[in-house]
């Protein structure tokens, strides 16, 4: 590569104008990329949604869930297939491997739906899972004077904000919707032999609208269209209804009296138009409409933001609105912050480059990497569409120090050269000097870039989570030693024109050339000291923690109280307004956004007994604390209001790679009641436990259910079916909806139902059914009961189970977990039939840990063949690795004094040390074998040589690597988590090594080559 460095010289000028186009395109690239908190990550997860309606939980288990888990099995790589039957509504989630073709897998899916026999009048929908399909806001509206806020958002708003580049969709909850609601008089209907079902297929008989071929007439051909349709809800009323009876024999009909020549629907219903709410949105204790917004997967998520703010603000005159959820600004803070230490990191190491080249000019070009590196990284990131995130500008903060390394190694060797030339600065001495450390920076720059080839081998979220991180750092190494070897020997040459001489040895390398040459008469005692801080240094690691990624505390939580099943939404909305008003009578909550009978945080379903909370705490809140204040308070209301009530609080996930932090305790058992019994004496050992919070129990309570058995020999006596049967009772016990009608103009749901709802179990055997002998009660047809069910049923791949989960408290996940598993075998008596598996995120967190630890002893190797390559001999590797032995004496001292516990963040931290510690040694072992082979010096004197030369550039790359990574290392802003535990392992880490290195190294060499420097010292 030298001849990079002879080409630069003799095309300075073009090369600076180079130099400047990369800067132009870096600058471009960087402001125009997207900017998101995370890598665009699409999770291997598909979720598949069916609805049939009416179905209770164990038909849906039977009936659709079943079937299709049979089927699902078949696919190609799924991991896991877990299941919820609830009533009327089933969900199916597949996890697979993150190689799989998820487009593929999809297509199989829903080819597998199509075959697999499920009832008629199924909806299935199927949904894919990835950072991007979490809103990026949710907003409450409001209304200004007399604006109708849902009439503006359905004309103008909503549409205006869906031709927004990058919106994916928009949903609002309080939405009322008109309805013509017929309530049929069941007395009334009763004495005409109309059942609900027949009403609406005559209404529906008198919308047609068909064409019927052609008029030809002598010169044109006229489409004829029959058609038939009723407009207001006049006409309406007065549609005619044919009876059944009508053309019966002549009798007394039910009522006993006679059945009518002509009815109408106004005879038999009342017919008005109403508004309908089947969620009600409240914003602290403010009704309001709540919107909730995501991005397309590969949108700039501040971009659309911000757009959908400009948009809202136009019609701020007619609406006011408050963010509940603003992802957008969390982006922000998030890349605020890390820029910020980012730069903070760039003049950390300008200073301490400054302070061992006491040349302001040297520094200068020495630092000159840092932007050009970074802003080169910047356009291979947009080329391959890689967002701005947390990772990426993560690995530039992490990059900062380490890019000025190799700048630095060729500033101060000219620097060094030309003080000692008495022919001053000229081109053969700049290339002379460049050459002569161009394997030594060459080398240590690949070394550290081949460290992070084996992330490949890690699977799952964490290879995917840290590929831009690590892409970043590749390719800003690899342009910084192309700026080493081209741009800074040009600056070199035209700013050292007139330099001071060299001055005499300093005090510090002649301290450290009598230390070498003490190691070297004591090896034994070297490496005695040396292992006996290894060893010291891993009796720490019990004293860590281990953990997946580090808790960090949330300022957010969601909360939800649900209430027995059979609530109804005005009861939920009771129950609600006094918790909200519990709520702002707290100190420590500064806004909440409520939802009532709408959608679950967690499984997404409707559902009118339950009320959801998005509650934002104020800064100097004790979180911990607070919820478990906030839950207490919460259950109390909740209880005094209706029994059994059950209550959830936690914090809001802040997304990124799963924390692993909880803890699964899995019973399976075929008897669903032992079950039952058993999730609860587990649930309720759990929340003993001081170390786990959020405890939650995935098998719900039983309700009561009237099962109607029908008498097949009786129903066939009859001459009635099944169906006839279903239908009649599902008439007389929810409305029926006929269908959207244009009426009086305006597009309207009509709904029929009747005038009394049905009471009690005597009213249903009571329920008249019409037979072939005239109208019989159920009870004589069928056989009604009242039993006790689930309200859904939970399967794991393919077995019955109940899960009680919680997150665990503090950072030792794996023993926390292993202590719960043990205590629940111990202290809770589980049935026979009841079988348990603990796990959780522990179990992924060890997967995870033992493919990273492959992934660095891959490193290890991939780092000893490029050494290999570039030195040609089969011991100098070894030599420059043994530096790496003691890497985790410093690593492991700063996380115990940072009290931070194991990590992948640490794992990656040590991955990357592999890489950067080998750098010094390989400076280092690069000197001594240059004074062997062209100076022909004795091991020993090459050895104090290179140890004293190159003492300053060793202690600058490794000064300034750790000065750039300390403000990212002290951070306590949130987002930065997965780079602060990184830089605390990479700023100890370098520092033991690079302190051993300059000592451990010179003793490793000599015992490796014992025999020829023995020969030596005895010539």
């Amino acid at each position: 590569m030298n001849f990079l460095t002879r080409f630069s010289l003799k095309n300075s000028v073009a090369v600076f104008i180079i130099s400047f186009l990369l800067i132009l395109g870096g600058l471009y690239s960087f402001s125009s990329l997207k900017v998101d908190l995370l890598p665009n990550i699409e999770f291997p997860q598909l979720s598949v949604e069916v609805i049939y309606p009416g179905a209770s939980p164990e038909d849906m288990n039977e009936q659709v869930t079943t079937k299709l888990e049979e089927k699902f099995k078949g696919v190609e790589g799924v991991k896991k297939l877990q299941s919820t039957s609830f009533e009327s509504i089933s969900i199916i989630n597949l996890e697979f491997p993150f190689n799989t073709d998820m487009d593929e897998v999809e297509r199989q899916v829903e080819s597998l739906m199509k075959e697999a026999n499920l009832p008629a009048n199924v909806q299935t929908k199927v949904n894919r899972f990835s950072f991007g399909t979490f809103p990026i806001y949710n907003i409450s509206l409001f209304a200004k004077g007399d604006t109708n806020v849902q009439q503006l958002l359905d004309d103008t708003i909503i549409p205006e904000l869906k031709k927004i580049n990058g919106i994916n969709s928009i949903s609002v909850g309080g939405m009322e919707e008109d309805i013509v609601q017929i309530t049929v008089d069941k007395q009334k209907a009763l004495q005409y032999g109309l059942s609900l079902t027949q009403i609406k297929e005559q209404i529906n008989e008198k919308f047609l609208a068909f064409p019927a071929g052609n008029v030809q007439t002598e010169t044109v051909q006229i489409p004829i269209r029959v058609q038939q349709k009723i407009e207001t809800i006049k006409q309406l009323e007065d549609l005619p209804l044919s009876s059944p009876l009508m053309n019966a024999s002549p009798g007394a009909p039910a009522s006993g009296q006679q059945a009518p020549t002509k009815i109408t629907l106004k005879d038999v219903a009342t017919i008005e138009a109403v508004t309908d709410q089947g969620e009600i949105t409240r914003y602290n204790l403010q009704p309001s409409l709540s919107m909730a917004i995501t991005k397309k997967q590969d949108a700039n998520t501040v971009e659309v933001a911000d757009k959908v703010i400009n948009v809202l603000d136009k019609y701020k005159d007619k609406i006011d609105y408050a963010i509940g959820f603003d992802s957008a600004e969390g982006i922000k803070k998030s890349v605020e912050t890390l820029v910020r230490e980012g730069l903070l990191g760039a003049l950390f190491a300008s200073i301490a480059v400054l302070v061992f080249l006491r040349n302001v000019r040297a520094t200068i070009i020495a630092i000159v990497s840092i932007p050009l590196s970074l802003l080169v990284a910047s356009i291979f990131l947009q080329r391959m569409d890689i967002s701005l995130n947390i990772m990426t500008l993560g690995g530039m903060a992490v990059a900062v120090g380490r890019v000025v390394d190799d700048s630095i190694v060729v500033i101060e060797n000219i620097f060094r050269r030309v003080r000692k030339s008495k022919t001053g600065m000229t081109d053969e001495l700049v290339e002379d000097s460049t050459k002569e450390i161009l394997k030594a920076i060459t080398s240590s720059t690949i070394t550290t870039v081949v460290v992070f080839l084996p992330l490949g081998l890690v699977d799952g979220v964490t290879g995917e989570f840290f590929l831009p991180f690590a892409l970043t750092i590749v390719f800003s190494l690899l342009m910084s030693l192309v700026v080493a070897i081209t741009i800074v020997p040009i600056l070199a040459k035209f700013s050292f024109k007139k330099v001071p001489p060299e001055e005499k040895e300093g005090a510090l390398q002649r301290a450290y050339g009598k230390a070498i040459e003490w190691a070297l008469d004591h090896k034994k005692i070297v490496l005695f000291l040396s292992v006996l801080l290894l060893g010291g240094s891993f009796a720490i690691v019990p004293k860590l923690g281990f953990t997946f990624i580090p808790n960090e505390e949330q300022k957010s939580l969601i909360a939800a109280v649900e209430l027995p099943s059979s609530t109804p939404l005005e009861k939920t909305n009771d129950v609600s307004l006094k918790i909200e008003n519990m709520f702002a009578s707290m100190k420590e909550i500064e806004e909440v956004t409520a939802g009532i009978g709408s959608r679950d945080f967690r499984s997404g379903l409707k559902r009118k007994n339950q009320a959801n909370y998005f509650i934002t705490l104020k800064e100097d809140t004790n979180v911990s604390t607070f919820i478990k204040k906030l839950e207490k308070e919460m259950e109390t209301i909740a209880n005094e209001e209706v029994k059994g009530a059950k209550v959830g609080v936690q914090e809001l996930q802040s997304g990124g790679p799963p924390s692993n932090n909880n803890v699964n305790i899995d019973l399976y058992s075929t008897d669903l009641n032992a079950l039952q019994q058993a999730a609860k004496d587990v649930e309720a050992y759990l929340k003993t436990r001081d170390d786990l919070k959020y405890v939650t129990n995935n098998f719900t309570d039983k309700q009561k259910q009237v099962v109607v058995n029908i008498d097949t020999n009786k129903a066939m006596e009859y001459g009635v079916s099944g169906f006839q049967i279903l239908g009649t009772i599902a008439d007389q016990t929810r409305p029926v909806q006929v269908g959207t009608l244009t009426l009086d103009d305006e597009e309207r749901t009509v709904q029929l139902s009747y005038d009394k709802q049905m009471a009690s179990i005597e009213e249903l055997e009571n329920t008249l059914i019409f037979t072939k002998f005239g109208p019989v009660p159920v009870k004589q047809l069928a056989d009604v009961q009242e039993v006790d069910t689930f309200t859904s049923i939970q399967k794991l791949d393919g077995k019955v189970f109940a899960r009680v989960s919680a997150q665990v408290v503090g950072d030792n996940i794996q023993k926390v977990t292993q202590d719960v598993i043990n205590g629940v075998k111990k202290e809770i008596d589980l049935p026979k039939d009841v079988s348990l598996e603990g796990g959780g995120g522990s179990d992924e967190t060890v997967e995870t840990f033992q493919q990273l630890g492959l992934a660095m002893v891959v490193a290890i190797g991939l780092v000893y063949i490029t050494m290999l390559i570039t030195f040609g001999k089969a011991r100098i590797p070894f030599i420059i690795l043994s530096s790496l032995v003691f890497v985790p004496i410093g690593s492991l001292l700063g996380l115990f004094i940072a009290n931070e516990p194991m990590s992948v963040s640490v794992m990656i931290g040590l991955l990357m040390l592999i890489g950067i510690v080998t750098t010094n040694a390989i400076v280092l072992v690069d000197r001594i074998g240059q004074n062997r082979e062209q100076k022909g010096m004795t091991i020993r004197q090459a050895l104090i040589e290179a140890g004293k030369t190159r003492l300053r550039p060793i202690l600058m790359t490794a000064f300034a690597t750790v000065a750039a990574l300390i403000p990212l290392a002290l951070t306590k802003s949130s987002g930065t988590l997965i780079s602060k535990g990184l830089a605390i392992t990479v700023i100890g880490g370098l520092t033991s090594s690079t302190l051993l290195t300059l000592i451990l190294v010179p003793v490793v060499y000599e015992l490796f080559f014992f025999r020829q420097a023995k020969k030596e010292r005895q010539a």
